[in-house]
């Protein structure tokens, strides 16, 4: 997600100038065998409130392989991920969508749970990236993620080259449990990359899974002298881990969240202010994508001795004014 967002923006530089997000994340569906304590996609605010996730109209069939590809062509995305709910609940749609996807050049990403077996085949499609959201070592794993235990996530990736997403909330933050978990899957044949984002709590919640200040310093660190020796942790580079530290102040300051476009299962309603939808605590951002193009906007181009972010800002101004000039002469056909 976050490497491959990272090469949209700067892929899609042009596409910022001329109006279009280059990232596109879409909810596939409403449907998902799990309930994981924590998920953002069914709380009530999701979706701004008035109606959740699970209430939202969502398609199957021929009808949602043409509606998901008129998206994607009115979109002009430069990365694509696509989630869900479950999106293996709708493999076979993907079966069809994720080719045609594949010949456009699209860099796509789908982000499962592993709870059915990722087609074997999808292996061998180009330009896609399958991204298995796993929730600690299995003993906490399997409890907040059944039926998508460690036993069937191990057993539905067999032949695929995953990258392994583990999003870390408090439960997970005792000294030495990411390296346990790092080493576990480094040594899986299946695994090419290992990724960590930060529990993300909405403003004013408190729960479980919020990490304290002192929980966020210490897996930073963890994971950084990670790095070192773990080929497989490359995405995760100190200045994207230093962002986890000091995270855009607001969705206004967010570059994933000003170039990314979220829509539900319905196709039409838009997410915002970025993925998590509702009112995200920006402050206690552990967003691995955010991050990413955080550290890029930070970084200084020595030909024109400006960072990237502040070329990207006045870029992202520009196109704001040719959408609002092209949302005008649609509106008057």
């Amino acid at each position: 997600m976050a490497s491959g967002m990272a090469r949209g923006v700067l892929a899609g530089w042009g596409r910022i100038l001329a109006g279009y997000h280059p990232n596109l994340s879409i909810e596939i569906t409403r449907e998902c065998p799990l309930r994981c304590p924590g998920c953002y996609a069914y709380g009530d605010e999701h979706l701004g409130g008035g109606v959740v996730l699970r209430q939202l109209a969502d398609y199957k069939g021929q009808e949602l392989i043409d509606r998901f590809l008129e998206v994607v062509r009115r979109e002009k995305p430069v990365h694509l991920s696509i989630v869900g709910g479950e999106p293996l609940v709708r493999f076979r749609e993907l079966d069809v969508i994720l080719p045609k996807l594949s010949s456009t050049g699209i860099n796509v990403q789908v982000v499962t749970s592993a709870v059915r077996p990722v087609p074997e085949h999808w292996a061998k499609i180009p330009n896609l990236q399958i991204c298995v959201s796993i929730d600690g070592l299995a003993p906490e794993h399997d409890v907040r993620r059944a039926p998508a235990t460690y036993d069937r996530i191990l057993k539905h990736i067999k032949g695929q080259q995953i990258t392994v997403h583990c999003t870390v909330t408090r439960q997970q933050t005792r000294p030495g449990y990411v390296t346990e978990f790092t080493e576990f899957w480094n040594a899986n044949a299946d695994t090419k990359n290992i990724w960590f984002s930060l529990y993300t709590p909405q403003k004013g919640e408190r729960s479980p899974e919020m990490l304290t200040a002192d929980d966020r310093r210490r897996v930073v660190g963890e994971i950084m002298e990670l790095t070192t020796r773990v080929p497989k942790l490359g995405d995760m580079r100190k200045g994207l881990l230093e962002s986890y530290l000091a995270p855009p102040k607001d969705p206004e300051s967010c570059i994933f969240a000003q170039t990314t476009t979220c829509l539900s299962s319905d196709l039409e309603k838009r997410i915002t202010p970025c993925q998590f939808g509702g009112d995200p605590d920006c402050s206690q951002c552990g967003c691995m994508a955010s991050a990413a193009l955080d550290a890029i906007g930070r970084y200084r181009l020595p030909a024109v001795r400006v960072r990237a972010g502040q070329l990207f800002w006045m870029s992202l101004k520009v196109g704001g004014g040719v959408r609002k000039i092209r949302s005008g002469e649609a509106a008057a056909q």
